[in-house]
């Protein structure tokens, strides 16, 4: 009996142990944060048109360069500097009186060696004359038939006509100035600017990837767009009229492993003058299963390789490692990575880590697919900014 108050203390000391160690585990459990929310854009898969975007510069359609074809003194320029020449105008006049006094020598000539033949012809029969006197009449009258139509092109030639339709730069001589048949410098150059040729640069690599895509069917060729070319000028502006491809170049070049493209375009008001540097856009072909996911939700590691964070289906945070080398206005063309129908965490990245728990939410920083304008085509760009 004696033990008794012994036995009441130490049950009274494990109840006490007991209520202390609920109210701890309680307190605990109210002192834990709730699961950060993050944003999200769920992706779906689309047919999307890709674009090459190239580097290039415009070239004239057609370029003569007028030079005289016979020697003689400029007597007068027929022709405005910078204005457009119609082909057949007369550009120059060469001094003709040496041509035109030529032409009458030869002219005579001829008369007296046709008339000459024709006696030989008549006294041939009578046996007048031998038939070797003959023959040798008629050649020279053929000769100087032959040397009037020379004289008659040389004094055409003292008129210089322009030979294209363009536009004509300035002149490189003046009245009076002697010009010469053959000589090295042009007395004025034509240039035809509607249309204007645009030429464009492409790496091969690139151009064996696509090849690559379309033989595998990663790509489809987008039918007859696929020649069409658009625009983009040093300004930024984007030229209104779309040209399209015209051939590539059948070899590499080997200094920088790129292959000229060129293409066609209509230049009616004469906007594109040859020299000027553009971007041509130039579709590839069509993906008809394209991933597009919003930059916001695409980030770099420490070697530059671009990574996304997505939320699996226990709400915890998983770190994608992506493929994406094109950009499509505010979006990346991702290739490998990611599929249709995972969360990509655009909103509230720099709250969570890979393994977090945490709570889904539309995200509000990216435009929804179906409010969303349709997006530019995908362009190939290097992926070499981040996408927050």
């Amino acid at each position: 009996m004696q033990f008794k108050p012994a036995v009441t203390v130490l049950v009274t000391a494990v109840a006490l142990a007991s209520l202390l160690s609920g109210c701890s585990k309680k307190e605990e459990a109210a002192a834990a944060p709730p699961p950060p929310q993050v944003g999200v854009v769920t992706l779906q898969t689309q047919a999307y048109t890709l674009t090459t975007e190239l580097p290039g510069r415009t070239t004239a359609f057609r370029i003569a360069e007028v030079r005289p074809q016979v020697n003689g003194i400029i007597l007068k320029r027929l022709f405005t500097e910078g204005a457009d020449v119609k082909a057949g105008q007369q550009l120059y006049q060469i001094d003709p009186s040496i041509y035109q006094a030529t032409l009458d020598s030869a002219k005579a000539t001829y008369q007296a060696s046709n008339s000459l033949a024709g006696r030989y012809k008549q006294l041939i029969n009578e046996q007048a004359v031998s038939r070797q006197e003959y023959d040798t009449a008629v050649g020279s009258a053929r000769e100087a038939q032959a040397a009037v139509q020379t004289a008659d092109i040389n004094l055409r030639y003292t008129k210089v006509y322009a030979p294209i339709s363009g536009r004509i730069g300035r002149s490189s001589v003046t009245e009076g100035a002697l010009v010469s048949n053959g000589q090295a410098d042009a007395m004025a150059t034509i240039q035809q600017l509607d249309p204007i040729y645009v030429d464009v640069v492409q790496s091969s690599a690139e151009m064996l990837r696509l090849r690559s895509d379309l033989d595998s069917g990663k790509l489809q060729k987008s039918g007859d767009n696929a020649a069409k070319v658009k625009l983009t000028l040093e300004d930024s502006s984007v030229y209104k009229q779309e040209g399209k491809l015209e051939f590539s170049e059948v070899s590499v070049d080997q200094t920088t492993g790129s292959v000229t493209l060129r293409a066609v375009f209509p230049n009616p008001e004469h906007r594109l003058l040859p020299g000027m540097f553009v971007h041509a856009q130039l579709q590839s072909g069509v993906s008809a299963q394209a991933i597009l996911v919003p930059q916001q939700g695409v980030t770099r590691d420490l070697k530059g390789t671009p990574t996304a964070l997505i939320v699996n289906q226990d709400n915890k945070v998983e770190l994608r490692t992506l493929v994406a080398n094109r950009t499509s206005g505010t979006d990346w063309l991702v290739e490998k990575g990611l599929n249709a129908g995972d969360r990509v965490i655009t909103e509230g990245l720099q709250f969570v880590k890979p393994g977090a728990e945490v709570k889904v939410a539309d995200a509000k920083n990216v435009k929804s697919a179906e409010s969303a304008p349709a997006a530019a085509p995908a362009t190939d760009k290097a992926a070499g900014s981040k996408g927050e």
